[in-house]
């Protein structure tokens, strides 16, 4: 199984965009992936942004980013846009938007599934396509009680180590989510474990993504 990650050069004049609504989402849903290229040892530069967070939140958030990126070149961003309301503050959240695209052409950009349930994550699916039309686009799953988890169709395999770290990041860092049930690393391990049956992964674990289109190259 072809793995689009392998085929990017990673060198000082790539740059790689992280998209997540929430903190936690970026560390959910594509934190391995980050964990795997953050340990290429390349000079690509990670720009990792959050658009909602409080005070709590933000400091987690910081402090995950850091520990997946762990030596990467990279730059956190973390806004403070209003958990919940990412489609009813849309104005703002497009200018912001905007001043991405002023700053950063990335050659890969992971961001949330488009048909995700929460009204944040589906927002910021939207506006990442509405602004980098021209980029390769990778989005990523947030299991929730929604039961939106679909059949992603691009899949990047991960070591168990990477896996386990990932879970142990999550669970480590954003402690004020431990009231939730599913909130666990039983939970974000499962669900690597099934990803990584679906694709066959040599290692048995991986993360999914939806990958609506791509430019293939002889």
């Amino acid at each position: 199984m072809h793995d689009l990650l392998l085929g990017l050069e990673l060198t000082a004049d790539t740059s790689l965009l992280f998209l997540g609504a929430h903190a936690d989402d970026l560390e959910i849903g594509c934190g391995g992936t980050a964990l795997r290229l953050a340990a290429a040892q390349t000079d690509a530069h990670f720009y990792w942004v959050v658009l909602t967070a409080g005070e709590v939140r933000e400091k987690e958030a910081r402090c995950a980013a850091e520990d997946v990126l762990a030596g990467a070149a990279g730059t956190i961003v973390v806004k403070d846009f209003r958990d919940g309301y990412l489609p009813y503050i849309g104005d703002a959240v497009k200018e912001y938007f905007e001043e991405l695209k002023a700053t950063v052409s990335p050659d890969l950009i992971l961001t949330h599934y488009g048909g995700d349930a929460h009204q944040d994550h589906r927002f910021v699916s939207q506006l990442t396509w509405q602004t980098f039309r021209d980029h390769l686009i990778l989005e990523y799953e947030v299991p929730k009680y929604d039961g939106d988890l679909g059949q992603p169709n691009a899949f990047v395999e991960l070591t168990e180590e990477q896996s386990r770290r990932k879970a142990r990041i999550l669970t480590e860092h954003f402690r004020s989510q431990h009231q939730r049930k599913w909130f666990s690393e039983e939970s974000f391990l499962a669900l690597m474990r099934l990803r990584g049956i679906e694709c066959n992964s040599s290692s048995g674990w991986a993360e999914a993504f939806y990958l609506r289109k791509a430019r293939l190259r002889a």
